[in-house]
């Protein structure tokens, strides 16, 4: 079993390797950065899977360096720091971290926390992988990979046409209007075509109905709109 990564961004080196030395005891694989520049340097080529930053570096402020890796990477961050006042807690946990724990600290509930936060990325990591395939019978829709394949075999479909059927099967059974469609995929409403949505419901069927005059999944509710619809068989 792979060994989770962790970078520490810490200038005091004898508490980085303190820090380092007490992870690695418990499992963990560990590297240091003493700086911005080392720690942009290991975010890129070790890819942590946890990272421990301190505020006060000597090349720039750990907050603004936690704000630039919050828009980066959405790996956890939990500060470490001597700065325990209210203002540096609250801006820090503003900009992206995770979690907050001022020196001197508990390596016991630094390791716990840890364990916690990685568990819970963990779990958001496997509902995002779940949410984006959606599989019915033998058809799959992949929105990770924008493909879609009836029958185990691959269909072509536009960007259009893939984001609407998946937003209609991502909803199975909820019936929407053809406006509440184009706001929803489009993104207007005001001055869109309705009749864009038949255009491409239509075609939607012929590639992924194997009868599209009799859909099996996207249904037409007349008077009202269409909804996606699956039952196990």
């Amino acid at each position: 079993m792979m060994k989770r990564r962790i970078l520490i961004i810490e200038d005091e080196i004898d508490i980085a390797r303190i820090v380092k030395d007490y992870l690695n005891i418990n499992g963990y694989e560990t590297a240091i950065a003493e700086n911005g520049q080392d720690a942009w340097h290991l975010i890129h080529t070790l890819n942590p899977e946890f990272i421990i930053l301190d505020l006060t570096l000597p090349d720039i402020d750990g907050i603004e360096l936690c704000r630039q890796i919050r828009e980066e990477v959405d790996t956890p961050i939990l500060i470490l720091s001597a700065r325990g006042s209210d203002t540096d807690k609250v801006l820090g946990l503003g900009y992206g971290a995770d979690d907050y724990m001022t020196k001197p600290f508990s390596f016991t509930e630094l390791v716990a926390r840890i364990n916690a936060h990685l568990r819970r990325f963990e779990s958001l990591e496997k509902k995002k992988e779940n949410d984006s395939i959606l599989q019915f019978g033998k058809n799959v829709i992949d929105k990770s990979a924008y493909k879609v394949t009836v029958d185990s075999k691959a269909v072509s479909l536009s960007a259009k046409e893939f984001e609407l059927l998946y937003f209609l099967a991502k909803h199975k059974n909820q019936v929407f209007t053809k406006t509440q469609l184009l706001d929803a995929v489009w993104g207007y409403t005001n001055y869109g075509d309705e009749n864009t949505i038949t255009v491409y419901v239509r075609r939607i069927r012929e590639k992924f109905e194997i009868d599209p005059s009799n859909p099996k999944y996207l249904k037409t509710i007349w008077g009202v709109g269409y909804k996606f619809s699956f039952d196990e068989e």
